[in-house]
């Protein structure tokens, strides 16, 4: 399994994933957890943090196969049954992973994620000006010629290029990710008849707040990966 990295850059976006590692990690479903520090990633030096800028959906997506072919390269791992799941700047590279590269992963989860750049930079209130500035500097101004990147980085308008299923969650108050964005991806992908498993929390935001919605969510997401990812035979 292999799990994204939330970019820092997108603190604004942000959720933090801490709770669902070791929860993934240690079910019996795996037989392994990938933490990928994609390109884009902090902790490496400024020169590794900018790799991905306006590159995103390409550069850092690549990152992400390359991972899984190692993985794939392991004794240990069943090479046909590997799936890729992130939270916010994550869910997009999971939904970036379904829809750019359709044929290298099993499975998506897609917690709280941006799949239309546009609607989601131009939904950026005033109020947090620093965070539009800082995210228009590093992907693109959806108001110039800027849009036309940030439409073909948009997994929505290629929703129709998925083939696998998909699991999604999504606050319905979420101020950063609008509902309306996974609403959309989640039908789009459904025409195609593709299974995909959709869980909206009335109470939340952008990530979780309260422990038992949490605790559905992380439930939902094992009952989802058991039933794609599990070898045959294993209860």
């Amino acid at each position: 399994m292999i799990l994204t990295k939330n970019r820092d850059i997108f603190s604004w976006l942000g959720i933090s994933l801490i709770p669902l590692r070791p929860y993934v990690a240690n079910c019996d479903t795996f037989a392994s957890t990938f933490k990928l520090n994609n390109r884009g990633s902090s902790g490496y030096g400024k020169t590794f943090y900018k790799m991905d800028d306006r590159n995103h959906g390409d550069k850092d997506l690549k990152d992400c196969i390359w991972g899984k072919k190692w993985l794939q390269s392991q004794d240990y791992i069943d090479s046909e049954k590997i799936g890729i799941i992130g939270g916010s700047y994550g869910g997009y590279m999971t939904m970036a992973a379904m829809a750019f590269a359709p044929d290298e992963f099993t499975v998506g989860v897609n917690l709280f994620g941006v799949t239309n750049w546009l609607r989601t930079l131009k939904s950026i209130p005033p109020y947090w000006e620093s965070f539009r500035a800082a995210l228009f500097d590093e992907l693109g101004d959806p108001f110039t010629e800027d849009s036309v990147r940030l439409y073909e980085i948009s997994p929505l308008f290629h929703a129709q290029n998925v083939k696998h299923p998909i699991l999604v969650l999504q606050g319905a108050n979420d101020p950063r990710v609008l509902q309306v964005e996974s609403d959309e991806i989640v039908a789009a992908v459904r025409e195609n008849e593709v299974h995909v498993e959709y869980l909206v929390f009335p109470d939340e935001g952008h990530g979780f707040m309260k422990k038992e919605n949490e605790t559905k969510g992380y439930g939902q997401i094992l009952e989802f990966l058991d039933k794609y990812l599990k070898k045959e035979g294993e209860e």
